[in-house]
């Protein structure tokens, strides 16, 4: 499941991207079955790499890889990187998790070629509310989420380190609902049937995109999507 789309970042072949955050790769894998590019992806949890390097060897051996790539782990605040050294950067879901964001946001900016595009994804504000109020085990645990975003608030921090926000969009409403229910019955409850039966549905739904169900995600994602993704580009920098 993609929260961002490639569509607003026109990455080109030959062009160096990173993936912060990467996870077990969703976004790296995507970016290089689509062009020639040069994917990093970037995490602190080594768990999380070794299966993205699995599934790159994998797809590698089936011949569904154009671009290239790398894993390394790293930290969003003290990043490895030459300055102005990546054409665009993926940041999906790891801000909500990092203490000092400012420094964050800083690192990626710095990192980021000028007139380079970052897209940044985080929980929406209303429905990451509800989960806070229902649950604190939702987000007091370690590596849990430490802030709520409100849209304005990320535009303008954004907008103070030379980022310029050009689309908005929202994304994932079904899901939202299913971390309500997580929090309703116990966050670290896996076998709690309601949940389990709707996380049932939302894989068949992954898997078969049907155009009913599209169409119904589309009109809610307007008032209670799970993900806010905020396209910009880096102005001109001395």
């Amino acid at each position: 499941m993609l929260t961002v789309d490639f569509g607003f970042m026109q990455v080109r072949d030959g062009e160096l991207v990173l993936d912060i955050g990467c996870g077990e790769g969703r976004h790296a894998w995507e970016l290089c079955k689509r062009s020639k590019c040069c994917v990093y992806g970037v995490d602190i949890d080594e768990t999380s790499l070794k299966k993205a390097h699995y599934a790159f060897y994998l797809l590698k051996k089936q011949e569904e890889i154009k671009g290239d790539w790398a894993l390394a782990k790293a930290d969003i605040t003290s990043l490895p990187f030459k300055s102005k050294c990546f054409d665009k950067i993926v940041c999906s879901e790891v801000l909500e998790h990092v203490p000092d964001d400012t420094t964050a946001i800083r690192e990626l900016v710095r990192v980021l070629k000028d007139m380079g595009t970052i897209a940044i994804s985080v929980p929406s504000y209303l429905p990451e509310t509800v989960c806070w109020e229902i649950d604190r085990n939702y987000y007091d645990r370690p590596g849990g989420h430490v802030r709520i975003y409100k849209q304005s608030e990320l535009v303008a921090k954004l907008k103070e380190n030379n980022l310029w926000v050009y689309e908005t969009r929202h994304k994932h409403a079904l899901h939202s609902f299913y971390w309500i229910l997580r929090c309703l019955f116990g966050v670290n409850n896996d076998s709690a049937l309601i949940t389990s039966l709707y996380y049932r549905f939302l894989v068949w739904d992954i898997y078969h995109n049907p155009r009913p169900v599209r169409m119904l995600e589309t009109v809610l994602d307007r008032f209670f999507s799970k993900s806010l993704v905020l396209y910009a580009r880096k102005n001109v920098t001395s």
